[in-house]
């Protein structure tokens, strides 16, 4: 794939987009192209994970190993696998395997970081975006929370 078109790709993907056009060049220049066979796997659960990936054409299948019962979650073009390892140390929360011949670009978070320094104004975009989300999330933990504490211990409504 040429630079352009994987700054395009970048372009597409939500928590990567608010960074601009400039810092995703360099994100781009700094990402690594791995190829994946149908069924190989591309990381497993519990694993450390130092990067993440966006798929560019193909797909992977999410797996969690204690969810058994559950099926596999698919992951198309334009999709960020492991956003969280991007900004610290994390362990894989599921395992990811190719469903099919499937292309991605793995970005490190040593490149990652890097680039966030030299951008100071797109990490603050970032840090402003993850700080919304982190709000929302807590808004629907407590929309949960409320609406349990209003179920008797059998889970039908509290009378009024």
């Amino acid at each position: 794939m040429a630079l352009d078109d994987d700054v395009a790709l970048l372009e597409r993907v939500a928590v990567l987009q608010v960074l601009g056009r400039d810092t995703l060049r360099i994100l781009a220049i700094g990402a690594e192209t791995r190829r994946l066979k149908a069924g190989e796997v591309l990381f497993r659960e519990g694993e450390d994970a130092d990067c993440a990936y966006v798929v560019v054409d193909g797909s992977i299948g999410l797996k969690h190993a204690q969810n058994s019962g559950q099926p596999e979650v698919p992951a198309g073009p334009g999709t960020l696998i492991g956003e969280t390892a991007l900004i610290t140390e994390v362990r894989r929360p599921a395992t990811a395997t190719a469903r099919e011949s499937t292309t991605l670009l793995r970005i490190p978070r040593n490149t990652f970081l890097r680039t966030l320094e030299g951008f100071p104004v797109a990490a603050g975009r970032l840090q402003a975006l993850l700080a919304q989300r982190m709000a929302d999330t807590v808004a629907e933990l407590a929309r949960v929370r409320q609406r349990l504490e209003d179920l008797d211990a059998t889970g039908q409504p509290r009378p009024a």
